[in-house]
Parts: C-alpha cells; sequence; structure tokens
C-alpha cells in the first residue's frame, strides 16, 4: 500500500480522530501551550515588520527575551481569565473571534503600558503597536486550521458533516451483532464491547474486540476517546438492564439504548435505532406476559369502540387492539387533533384494518346511542376521561363530574343497550380513599359499573385501576423534560411524595387481559410494583440527560389541593383475590351502588345547573362517595 492510500484508508482517519480525543482530554494545557507559542511567535514577526529580516535579530535590545516572556506571560494570564482555554476549537466561530478581539485589545494595551512605564526605550514602539494583531491573526488561524482538520476527518469518516461518534457497547449478545452492524454503517465508530458471559470474554464481533465486564467500563483504557456509551441488552432482565444503565450513567458520558423488547416486538423501532435512554427503561420490571389466545379470541374478528380513543391511554390501546385483528376498530374522541393523529398512525401500520372515525362527547348520550346502535360494538374501552387533579379541584369540579361520572354512564347505558359483551372502564388509583375531585368521580364511576352490573344486561362491565403511566398527557415526565431543556429548576411538591408509575404499553397490556378474564362488577387492580419517588425520578432524570443537580436544582413547591403524599390501591374496607393472571387482582367493593343511590346522582348530575361552585360540588359529592375525604 502506498503512502497516500494509507492516508485515504478509513482506519487511518479513526486511528487519527482517535488521536484527536485523547489530545482533547487535555484541552486546557494544550491550548495555553499554542497560544503561547503563537504570541511569542507573533512578536518575532512584529520585529520582522518593523526591521526587516537582516536587522530583526542583530537591532533588538539585550534584554528583549526577558520582555518577550513577559509579554506573553501577560497575554496567557488575560486568555485564562477570559476562560479562552475552556473553549473547544471544532466548535470555534464568531463569539470565539469577539473573545480574542478583547484579550488581545487587553493584553496589548497592558504590555504596551508596563514597557512604557519601565522605560525600555529600545523596544520599538511599532512592535507594541502590531504585536496584538498579529498575535489575533495567529490566535485564529490556529482555531480555523484545527476547525478545518477536524471537520476533513470527520467528512472522511462519516461521508458527510455530521459529528463523528464513538461508543462503547453494553452487552456482547445478539442485540450488539445486529447493532454492530448498523451503527457502522450510520458512521459510528465502536471502540469495544463489555459483557459479564465469561465465554465471551476476548471474543470479536465484527472485529470489535470485548474488553472486559460491566464493572470494567470506569477504567476501560478507551473511554476517554469514547463520545457515548450504548447499552444492548433488549432481552436481560429488567434489573440488569437497569444496573447497566446506571453504570453507563456514571461514565458522564451521553447514554444511548436500543429499542426495548415490546418497541421491536410490535415493529416501532429497528436495533440499530438507538435512542435515549427514558425514565421507563428504569422501571425495574420484567416484560408483562399475556393469555395471548386469551386476548386473540376476545379481540379478533368484533367490532371494538374506544372512547378517548386520541388520547395516551385510548391511543396505546387501539395499536394493542390493531395486534389481534378486530373486524372494525371505532375511535370515539373529542379531540380533532387526537382522532386525526390515531387515525394516521393506524392507517399507516394496519392499512387493512376498517376504522371508524368518529368527533364525540361521551357526555351526549343520544350520540353514544346512535353510535352503538350502528356499529353494534362487541367490546368497549372507556377511555375518555379529564385526569389531572389540580386542574380539576379548583374551577373544574362540575366538568369533571359531568365527564368521568356521567360519561361513563353514558357509555355504559349506550353499550349495554346495544348488546355488548363487555365493557371495560379505565380507572385509577386515585379512586381508592379519594382526597380530591378527579378521584371521587372516578371512583362514583366504578360504582356506577357496579350498579349496571345489577340490572340484567348481558353486558360484562368491569373497571382496571391503576396509577400513572409514564409519559401520558399530564403526567410529571414530560414536565421534568420540559424544565430540564429551560436549564431548571425541576419542581417537585414534596421530598416525601410516592407514586406507582407504569409504561403505557404495559398498562394496556393489563387492560387487554383484564378484558379477556373478567366478570360483571370486578375491579381489577394492576400490579404497579413498588411505588417510586419523586424526587428520585427527577434525580434520574437530571443525571440521563448529562446534567448534575449543582447544575439543574430541584425545588420543592408543596402539596397541591386535594394531593396525597401516596397514592392507594385499595379501599381500607377492600379485599382482593387472585385472578387467573399473577399481575391482576380482582378488588371485592363492599356494594354500595342501589337503584336509590344510581337514581338520586343520575338526577344531580342530568341537572339544569350551570357549573355550579366548586365548593358546592364538592359537598355534595360526599353523600354519594362515602370514603371522600375533602381536604
Amino acid at each position: 500500500m502506498t503512502p497516500s492510500s494509507h492516508m485515504t484508508s478509513p482506519g487511518f482517519w479513526n486511528r487519527f480522530d482517535r488521536l484527536l480525543a485523547r489530545l482533547r482530554l487535555r484541552r486546557r494545557p494544550l491550548t495555553m501551550l499554542v497560544d503561547g507559542v503563537v504570541i511569542a511567535l507573533a512578536w518575532n514577526i512584529a520585529y520582522l515588520f518593523r526591521l526587516g529580516f537582516e536587522r530583526s535579530w542583530q537591532a533588538r535590545p539585550v534584554y528583549d527575551h526577558w520582555v518577550m516572556l513577559a509579554v506573553t506571560g501577560a497575554y496567557l494570564a488575560v486568555l485564562w481569565m477570559a476562560r479562552v482555554p475552556n473553549a473547544m476549537w471544532r466548535f470555534s466561530g464568531f463569539g470565539e473571534l469577539k473573545r480574542l478581539l478583547l484579550t488581545c485589545a487587553v493584553a496589548g494595551l497592558l504590555s504596551a503600558v508596563c514597557v512604557l512605564m519601565l522605560r525600555l526605550a529600545q523596544v520599538p514602539r511599532t512592535v507594541l503597536v502590531l504585536h496584538p494583531l498579529i498575535s489575533l491573526i495567529g490566535l485564529c488561524m490556529a482555531r480555523l486550521g484545527y476547525r478545518m482538520l477536524y471537520e476533513h476527518v470527520r467528512s472522511r469518516i462519516t461521508g458527510s458533516d455530521s459529528e463523528v461518534r464513538r461508543a462503547v457497547v453494553l452487552g456482547a449478545g445478539e442485540a450488539a451483532r445486529l447493532l454492530l452492524a448498523g451503527l457502522h454503517q450510520e458512521g459510528w465508530t465502536v471502540l469495544g464491547l463489555l459483557d459479564d458471559d465469561p465465554a465471551k470474554q476476548g471474543a470479536r464481533i465484527f472485529g470489535v474486540p470485548v474488553l472486559g465486564t460491566l464493572d470494567d467500563l470506569p477504567g476501560l483504557a478507551v473511554l476517554p476517546e469514547a463520545t457515548h456509551v450504548i447499552t444492548a441488552m433488549p432481552g436481560a432482565s429488567a434489573i440488569q438492564r437497569r444496573r447497566a444503565i446506571e453504570l453507563a450513567a456514571a461514565s458522564g458520558l451521553p447514554v444511548l439504548t436500543v429499542p426495548s423488547f415490546s418497541e421491536l416486538r410490535s415493529g416501532a423501532a429497528r436495533i440499530e435505532r438507538v435512542r435515549s435512554i427514558e425514565p421507563e427503561d428504569l422501571l425495574g420490571r420484567d416484560p408483562v406476559r399475556l393469555d395471548e389466545a386469551g386476548i386473540s379470541d376476545l379481540v379478533s374478528g368484533k367490532v371494538v369502540l374506544v372512547t378517548g380513543a386520541g388520547g395516551s391511554i385510548g391511543s396505546e390501546l387501539c395499536r394493542q387492539l390493531a395486534l389481534y385483528g378486530p373486524a372494525k376498530l371505532v375511535l370515539y374522541e373529542l379531540s380533532e387533533f387526537a382522532l386525526y393523529q390515531i387515525e394516521q398512525g393506524l392507517s399507516e401500520s394496519h392499512p387493512h384494518l376498517p376504522l371508524v372515525r368518529l368527533m364525540g362527547d361521551v357526555k351526549n348520550l343520544a350520540h353514544l346511542q346512535a353510535t352503538c346502535e350502528q356499529h353494534r360494538p362487541q367490546l368497549v374501552f372507556h377511555a375518555a376521561a379529564f385526569k389531572h387533579v389540580p386542574l380539576m379541584e379548583d374551577d373544574n369540579a362540575w366538568a369533571a363530574l359531568q365527564n368521568n361520572t356521567l360519561g361513563t354512564w353514558h357509555a355504559a347505558t349506550a353499550a349495554a343497550r346495544s348488546g355488548a359483551e363487555r365493557f371495560v372502564l379505565i380507572s385509577t388509583d386515585k379512586a381508592v380513599n379519594p382526597t380530591n375531585v378527579m378521584g371521587a368521580s372516578k371512583r362514583a364511576a366504578e360504582m356506577v359499573l357496579s350498579h349496571m352490573a345489577t340490572q340484567g344486561f348481558s353486558t360484562r362491565f368491569a373497571a382496571v385501576r391503576f396509577g400513572n403511566v409514564l409519559g401520558s398527557s399530564g403526567s410529571v415526565i414530560p414536565k421534568f423534560k420540559a424544565q430540564i431543556a429551560k436549564g431548571g429548576p425541576i419542581t417537585v411538591t414534596h421530598p416525601e411524595i410516592t407514586r406507582y408509575f407504569m409504561t403505557i404499553p404495559e398498562a394496556c397490556r393489563l387492560v387487554l387481559q383484564a378484558a379477556a378474564l373478567a366478570d360483571s362488577g370486578q375491579v381489577y387492580v394492576l400490579d404497579m410494583g413498588e411505588p417510586v419517588k419523586i424526587v428520585d425520578l427527577a434525580r434520574d432524570m437530571i443525571r440521563l440527560s448529562g446534567h448534575h443537580e449543582n447544575e439543574i436544582s430541584i425545588v420543592y413547591s408543596g402539596l397541591r389541593s386535594g394531593e396525597k403524599l401516596y397514592e392507594e390501591l385499595l379501599a381500607d374496607t377492600d379485599q382482593t383475590l387472585p385472578s387467573r393472571h399473577p399481575r391482576l387482582r380482582i378488588a371485592k367493593l363492599q356494594p354500595q351502588a342501589d337503584g336509590v343511590w344510581a337514581d338520586d346522582l343520575l338526577q344531580w348530575l342530568r341537572s339544569d345547573e350551570v357549573a355550579p361552585l366548586s365548593s358546592a360540588v364538592r359537598e355534595r359529592l360526599r353523600k354519594f362517595v362515602a370514603e371522600y375525604q375533602m381536604q
């Protein structure tokens, strides 16, 4: 191979880029060294301009080298105070030019004043004038030259202007093999693999060595050259994945991961499409295993209606229902934009699935009944709800009752009258011993279903309770992300507040499982795992975003109206029974919804009152939901 062909090989440029990466670890001292050489050289060039080539050395004063060292030291001191060595040369731009211009002007002025005050008359005044200008040109050229070199190396490696990315990959299994092939095509350089399997130590996958175990990451020799750490362990247990993510986050580098098992299973992502770590990656629970045959029997070939079909829960329910081949999916949604989004997504992923797209309000019983009479759904999922606790507490209590309680009554009535086989209400842990209007309205909705189950309909009515869903609209995750993007602070209501969390796909899979198992009048409680402290979740999100708590602070705002420190999944008087699925339990609720209760509630909710005062709504609500305790 000729020298020129060696210089153009990808391996050469990768090695050269790694050398630059190692040098960047000592950016500040190297910047001071290079700048010092440039400033000293500029002093000599200034003499060359003033005295010419032949006299530039002979006509200098004997003390000139001491003056040059002092001037260089003065420049470096000003550059240091202006934090110029902190800048990255490969990103140098107009802002860096302005900083250099200012520092050269200040340092040049200080140097000239000192020379004049010391009466060093043999130093030419022209040199004092020219030196700052020549220094500025030299410093700018050094940075421009490095940036040009860096961009040339980058284009040689990636074939484009994209940033050079060098990764250490945690995991050396089949996922890592597929990942390596995709990463190389996208211009990544993989420096090494880590895996805890003793049989893989010292092996090479596509030429990339396995350098040790996951615990070896902090002391890895190639770690200083890396720009990212990627976890490639989708098949590992949740505890193993969390450990890998925490080890990766401790490196201080941006952490990426391959798509989760559920994302790969649904076809929503490919293995080589690495993404940022999300809070759900840290939940620490293994994927839900379902009775696929039972759910398929429930859904396949049936007409299914989903209210609130464009919401975070409703839309995911629609996506999962579509996998089981319903005969028709009726999308019932109040928001035009949300209905458009879910319709577009389903049309793309399931082009042969018949969709009915309906703008509708669950408070409108006539429209719901007409819809059910026309399409005759055999399975109805009621996900339409107002769920933001503080928003529903003060000025929107009546709206919460109208939508959450009366809307449930209307949807269940329409489904039952049209002969639906099953009706499933999406409920919440806030319905247990509720301290807020939103929770009380959902508890009243559960009681409505228990009443409907006694009215002789052939429809099976069931409710499914679960806690906070990661990433759903109104949850803390989008809020925390937005606060981090703004530079903080993150606001948490109380240092001890805890919540149950579950991913949207996980919750929806269990809802489908509960629908397949349910008998009429039952309330199912999802196994939400262990409750999570919100402040710990905030700290995880700060760390995974590449920041520290000294950069983005956490402030406590105090509990909001109607908010509890912790949520319960079962009321104190409830008993639970195991179901046929280990992640679902059945709540044995005390019978509370008799005919008189139901008639009085329905009469109140259908009254002609126009948005009564929230205080009056809360006081009246206590008569219908005995567990409701106003704060």
